[in-house]
């Protein structure tokens, strides 16, 4: 379970500050999915990074069961999202050299797996993700949707508890970001995950159950009956 109390983020852009979060109570309970919506700038990612410890807040505890991310360590919190944080981008940040096999065993890599079942293991994911006749193509043989499919399979790989989503959809056309949103709820499902997805795209806030709308670095929670 998260549990956030207070969450400040301050940053200085010259002489202004800005906060881009303000004060953030939000608690997101095991195996939950919570859409996260609202304005560019508005503090979507910035939540999101505070969730995956990727930034630590000015002010204010992340917990994540019961830890205080930013309270750690750079070593332990490096641990923390190796083994049970897996990060999905818009940008896919597949390394363009790698295979879409090798690009899912860099998941694998800080957890000291053998070569062996790196592979093995990868090679699952990706057939989990509808990819498995994929493994040998490099990035740039593959479209968007497969792209981000290999993201989806490098996060999960690792079989962490929590699934963070940054605009996941955001570089697909219409068609394939349905495709990619029915193949995330799925996974969700399947493997009990604690799933939160931050995009701008009110299609999918509609599909959602529970909804944090962030403007100006606040946050607003809302229970609702999702779309079919």
């Amino acid at each position: 379970m998260y549990k956030l109390s207070g969450v400040t983020k301050r940053y200085s852009r010259g002489k202004d500050v800005v906060d881009a979060l303000r004060s953030v109570d939000l608690v997101i309970e095991d195996g939950e999915q919570l859409v996260v919506q609202g304005p560019t700038g508005g503090g979507k990612s910035t939540l999101l990074q505070m969730l995956g410890g990727l930034d630590k807040p000015t002010s204010g505890s992340v917990e994540l069961d019961g830890v205080d991310l930013a309270r750690l360590s750079e070593s332990r919190l490096t641990k923390v999202r190796s083994e049970s944080i897996g990060i999905i981008f818009q940008s896919f940040n597949l390394i363009p050299t790698l295979t879409a096999q090798e690009n899912v065993e860099t998941a694998l890599v800080p957890l000291a797996v053998k070569a062996a079942e790196r592979r093995a293991r990868a090679a699952e994911a990706l057939d989990s993700v509808g990819l498995g006749d994929r493994l040998h193509h490099l990035p740039s043989e593959l479209s968007g949707g497969q792209q981000q499919r290999v993201a989806i399979a490098r996060a999960l790989v690792k079989k962490p508890k929590v699934l963070l989503a940054d605009e996941p959809t955001g570089a697909l056309d219409e068609g394939t970001r349905d495709e990619i949103l029915a193949l995330l709820e799925g996974l969700w499902k399947e493997y009990g995950l604690t799933f939160v997805l931050v995009t701008h795209d009110s299609h999918i806030a509609r599909r959602a159950t529970r909804v944090a709308t962030i403007k100006r670095g606040q946050v607003t929670v809302s229970d609702r009956t999702p779309a079919v």
